[in-house]
């Protein structure tokens, strides 16, 4: 096993301590966070469990902050400036945008045949 050394202010020093033989698995818990802040899963997951109508689901837009976080990853991205933390945000975004197109298809499809 490794051995690390880091220098930490004195109250967070005695926290640390507190904690005993459970430091090395909240650092790996702390590594394991998903890609975006909670609060963005939470805004999608809440519209979805709306049960939102079709053509809601076809509205349904991101908020300004995440098109600002998500104009930023992709400049910094055409710069060739992102960190490795960045391009997972970035992949995750993606990956959501993914999922929203197909949910947005599917309504499109919906709401034509009952048009």
């Amino acid at each position: 096993m490794a051995q690390i050394t880091i220098t930490v202010p004195d109250e967070l020093s005695e926290q640390l301590q507190q904690l005993g033989d459970r430091l090395p698995e909240l650092l790996q818990l702390s590594l394991q966070q998903p890609a975006l802040p909670a609060h963005i899963y939470h805004y999608i997951l809440t519209f979805l469990a709306s049960n939102p109508t079709s053509e809601e689901i076809v509205n349904f837009r991101p908020t300004a902050e995440m098109q600002e976080r998500l104009q930023t990853l992709i400049s910094r991205s055409h710069a060739g400036m992102l960190t490795t933390a960045e391009q997972a945000e970035l992949n995750e975004y993606e990956r959501i945008e993914h999922l929203i197109i197909l949910l947005k298809s599917g309504s499109l499809a919906y709401l034509s045949a009952s048009a």
